[in-house]
């Protein structure tokens, strides 16, 4: 009998069975019936899985039929079971597979490769019909040399939409192709309108053309005819004032004052045409520099003031430091014309032209007591030719002009302006013009030295006149020494230098037209006065030219310009000023 166990012989085997002692047996085969239970659920579970599976799954020799398939790989392929599948089915090749083409492809390449993934072909169900998979193929040596593991997804809604999608398509392009002959047919027509349509633009470009270089013309003869009206009016304006500037009896003083009024309007008249033209054409750009604007509204109260006299309006300026960035030239333009419309219309009571400060801008107003506007004329007061009043109620009567200068002049500034007004009671003109003021305030001009004053004559001052046009020249002249002044009047450089090389005078002021004779400029002959004399003299030029290049050349050059017509007063405050430099 042998023993169950010895330490030298070791296990014995049935020991290692299990079947030694029965202890052992006993532990063993509970074990043994655990792992037998958890395979059985897990094969439960995988066969479950594979019954109820969605997609076909079936196991196959490929050189015969099914192995095993599931209930819907026979749902795809028509057949009532998996059995009957199985049963029916019995050579994949001929009886699966709708071309044996593809099989032998299938196969071949399953064979070099060992699996297929996701192939799309078409499977023959029990009818007969095909129906469009997708299979999936792992090759198994281990169950045979042409076992194969499939996974077949039924692909047929996904193949419909793509023949509906080609379909579409078709449909489309042919609707596409229907719509292109379409729009071929109509740009037959189209090309002939098109080339209608050409020759009308290239006769409109032709047209504006045209009418552009008609423009430059009426522009270049405006200017022309303006230069050429200006130097008889200049002369006629300065004989006249020195005429003022005498005593004369009560009558004869009348007429020349009429005579200056009328010599006034129409200088006025010229200004604001030539004006309106550049403003229109956008041919006057803004020269912004620093300006003191309580200065300019200062010296625009001195200006009007004879007038106010004349009128019998009283005339108050207010204001308040204030330096900013402006076009002084356009700024002063702005500001007379809504004095002038002021003492216009106005007839008795008073006119105010006032600075108020604002956190964020400057307000320059003009007040009056005058006859007003009534508000629903308020829009059109800023239109060309347009009266405020019409004739008859008062007042010198403008051209309509002044205003709509006014305007373009705000908006080529980027300022702004507003009015209110009542009838019978007068109007307040706004302009404002944005700027910090704390700023403003604190800006600085250079530092003016003291100067003399020359308000009561400028006698024994010795004033050299250098102009091409005689009746200009001898106006300049006259008016001059009525005011104190020893006049040296000439017509050209030559004979101002061969003057001065014969008699070594030095004048104390330089007054020169700048288009002279022979294309001589005033700027020539001031420059060749001051080399001759080895001294920087006082210079200004006086011109009928309002051109913005010219008066952005002699700023630079340190020179003043005097438009023509000359008003006195303007004439005065010119000389005072450059007398104050010496």
């Amino acid at each position: 009998m042998k023993k169950p166990f010895d330490d030298d012989r070791g296990y014995e085997v049935g020991d290692l069975l299990g079947l030694g002692r029965q202890s052992v047996r006993k532990n063993y085969y509970l074990a043994l019936q655990d792992r037998l239970k958890e395979l059985e659920q897990e094969r439960n579970r995988y066969k479950w899985l594979f019954e109820k599976a969605l997609h076909g799954i079936f196991q196959g020799d490929l050189r015969g039929g099914f192995l095993a398939c599931n209930p819907a790989m026979a749902k795809l392929c028509g057949y009532v079971s998996a059995e009957d599948l199985q049963a029916r089915v019995i050579r994949l090749r001929e009886q699966l597979f709708c071309s044996a083409n593809e099989f032998d492809a299938l196969r071949q390449e399953l064979l070099d490769r060992g699996s297929l993934s996701a192939r799309e072909i078409r499977l023959r169900r029990a009818d007969a019909t095909p129906v469009n998979v997708a299979i999936t193929l792992l090759r198994r040596p281990d169950l045979g040399p042409e076992v194969v593991e499939a996974f077949v997804a039924d692909i047929t809604e996904r193949m419909q939409a793509q023949q509906k999608m080609v379909q579409v398509n078709a449909d489309l392009e042919r609707r596409v192709e229907e719509r292109t002959q379409a729009l071929q047919n109509a740009n037959v027509g189209l090309h002939f309108q098109i080339a209608e349509r050409e020759k009308v633009e290239r006769e409109l470009v032709i047209t504006a053309q045209a009418a552009r270089d008609a423009n430059r013309s009426k522009d270049k003869y405006l200017a022309a005819a303006s230069h050429d009206l200006l130097q008889p009016l200049n002369a006629a304006r300065l004989t006249i004032s020195a005429l003022q500037e005498s005593a004369l009896p009560a009558e004869e003083a009348r007429m020349v004052h009429q005579v200056h009024r009328a010599l006034e309007g129409a200088e006025d008249l010229l200004a604001d045409l030539l004006d309106i033209s550049k403003l229109d054409q956008q041919a006057m750009m803004p020269d912004l520099i620093l300006t003191d604007v309580a200065a300019l509204a200062e010296s625009l109260g001195e200006e009007f003031e004879a007038v106010a006299t004349n009128a019998g309006v009283r005339f108050h300026v207010r204001t308040i430091p204030a330096l900013i960035k402006t076009d002084q030239r356009m700024l002063t333009r702005i500001l007379r014309n809504l004095l002038s419309n002021a003492f216009r219309y106005t007839l008795s009571g008073r006119v105010l032209l006032a600075l108020r400060a604002r956190r964020d801008s400057l307000r320059i107003e003009v007040w009056d007591t005058g006859v007003g506007i009534d508000e629903s004329k308020l829009k059109d007061i800023f239109t060309e030719f347009h009266q405020l009043l019409p004739q008859g109620t008062g007042g010198r009567q403008g051209a309509g002009l002044g205003l709509a200068i006014v305007e373009r002049m705000v908006s080529v500034l980027g300022y702004q302006i507003d009015v209110i007004s009542r009838p019978g009671r007068g109007s307040r003109f706004a302009l404002v013009l944005p700027v910090d003021m704390q700023s403003a305030r604190r800006a600085t001009l250079p530092a003016a030295e003291v100067v003399p004053s020359f308000v009561h004559g400028f006698a024994g001052i010795l004033v050299m006149v250098i102009d091409n046009e005689p009746a200009i020249l001898a106006s300049m002249k006259l008016l001059l020494e009525r005011w104190g002044c020893l006049v040296i009047a000439s017509p050209d450089e030559h004979q101002a230098l061969e003057y001065l090389r014969q008699t070594n005078n030095v004048p104390a002021a330089l007054l020169a037209d700048y288009h002279l004779d022979d294309e001589k400029t005033g700027w020539q002959a001031i420059s060749a006065i001051r080399t001759l004399l080895g001294t920087p003299v006082p210079a200004a030029l006086i011109t009928a030219d309002r051109g913005d290049e010219l008066r952005s050349l002699m700023r630079a050059q340190g020179l003043p310009i005097l438009n023509k017509p000359v008003k006195p007063n303007r004439l005065r405050a010119l000389l005072t000023s450059l007398l104050s430099v010496q």
